[in-house]
């Protein structure tokens, strides 16, 4: 190989020194640049760490002020709870007095009113004893006069008899007589006047049989009055025993109206009771009425008071929530914007070191230096390809790092929306976590931001 071959060699290698010179200059100035937007995204990544750090302390306030007016608010409930249930042992205590004063009138009425029916009831009973007597002394008196009447007027028939009887014997005796005076006078007169005395024995005779048929009729006549006295008497019996029917249903009828008014008349004084006792029950519950009342209102006012502030903190958390959106958003498009610029710098820059290492191999192959100035190129060579590998790994590393911190920022996002209690479904986009392409992020922390507890 000639001197000017060795040159022109020197001069392509010198020309292509200046190259690696000024594509290391490149480089370095994109180095430059990526740290630039590296610092702004941290600067940022910063601000809004700490914004995310003061919202976290406004929301951790807020929390704290919450909690203290829901104790606030315990406190309240306990106090009338506690007030409720002494006044509820106070109204049970009242009702037990009343119920046990209304249970002593009660059992002193009952007492009482058992001793009227007991009287009434020996009240009932002597006069349906006082009955039975009157009703065996009328039947015992009505059956004397029937017999004292039987007796009169059998005896009144015997004497009627007797004396008919003995009329009858003196009026034979003495027509015997005055036939026998007669039967003389006829004896005495001859038969002269048996014609006479024939005729005035049939006209005596007819006078007779008038007579006795007479004495006759009048006796049937009197034994049929006697018969109708008799009988007389049997219907005033007959309506003497119906009277005294009537007497006994008429006493039975009014035994059982006695007793529905009795039986109304105790319904009545336990309603009256109810009624009084009902009547302060009213009174106390409108009393206790008007307190709840006062103190619904109190409590009314106090609900809408809490549910303004409530209105208030959702409003702050929504405004929150659209602002913290917005910024993840932003940060999300910059730092995939800037990503993707940077592995496609970095896969443009491995793409001309192998390049470049492929030439020099070339280069140095085809010289046929001596292995002094083939060491010290090399070494330099080695020196500069350690640089740019150093620079590339630094890139890489950065790289790296920007996407782990943009996904635990995603993490820390996902993990706050859930401990506010807002769905990931509801947030309208779903975000895009970075990777590093031929690389696997770690787990733990990027140094950018902290994981979520």
């Amino acid at each position: 190989m000639s001197k000017e071959q060795v040159e022109e060699h020197i001069g392509r290698i010198r020309e292509e020194l200046d190259r690696e010179r000024e594509e290391r200059n490149y480089f370095q100035l994109e180095r430059d640049k990526i740290h630039t937007f590296w610092e702004i995204t941290r600067r940022q990544l910063e601000e809004k760490k700490a914004e995310l750090r003061n919202k976290d302390r406004e929301m951790e306030e807020a929390e704290e002020r919450h909690q203290v007016e829901i104790k606030v608010y315990k406190q309240k409930v306990k106090h009338l709870l506690y007030e409720h249930q002494s006044s509820l042992t106070e109204m049970k205590a009242e009702g037990t007095v009343v119920m046990k004063l209304a249970q002593k009138e009660h059992r002193a009425q009952e007492g009482t009113l058992r001793r009227d029916m007991r009287a009434l009831k020996v009240e009932l009973k002597e006069q349906e004893l006082a009955n039975e007597v009157m009703v065996k002394n009328l039947r015992l008196k009505h059956t004397e006069e029937i017999t004292k009447m039987r007796n009169d007027f059998e005896r009144q028939v015997r004497e009627i008899e007797a004396k008919y009887d003995k009329k009858m014997k003196m009026l034979r005796d003495e027509l015997d007589l005055r036939r026998k005076t007669e039967i003389h006078e006829v004896e005495e007169r001859k038969n002269g006047q048996i014609t006479t005395l024939m005729q005035r024995h049939e006209e005596a005779f007819t006078d007779i049989k008038n007579y006795y048929n007479d004495i006759t009729l009048n006796n049937l006549a009197l034994i049929n009055s006697l018969k109708e006295q008799m009988e007389d008497m049997r219907k005033k019996e007959e309506h003497l025993e119906k009277e005294m029917t009537e007497v006994a249903m008429q006493n039975r009828r009014l035994a059982d109206p006695l007793q529905k008014a009795r039986e109304e008349m105790s319904d009545m004084q336990k309603k009256l009771g109810g009624y009084e006792r009902d009547k302060q029950i009213l009174v106390c519950t409108k009393a206790r009425l008007k307190v709840t009342e006062k103190e619904l209102k109190s409590l009314r006012w106090e609900h809408e008071v809490l549910e303004q502030r409530f209105i208030k903190v959702q409003q702050e958390r929504d405004d929150l929530y659209r602002k913290f959106t917005t910024a993840i958003l932003e940060v999300q498009q910059k730092a995939g914007f800037r990503n993707l610029v940077l592995e496609r710098k970095v896969q443009a820059l491995v793409a001309a070191v192998e390049k470049k290492e492929v030439q020099l191999n070339e280069v140095l192959a085809a010289s046929n230096l001596d292995p002094a100035a083939l060491t010290l190129v090399s070494r330099k060579l080695e020196d500069v390809l350690e640089s740019k590998n150093s620079a590339i790994k630094d890139l890489q590393y950065e790289l790296a790092r920007v996407c782990k911190a943009h996904n635990d920022l995603l993490r820390t996002y996902e993990a706050k929306l859930l401990a506010f209690g807002v769905p990931l479904d509801n947030v309208g986009f779903k975000p895009l976590e970075t990777a590093v392409i031929g690389q696997t992020l770690g787990q733990g922390p990027a140094g950018l931001v902290g994981t979520p507890t």
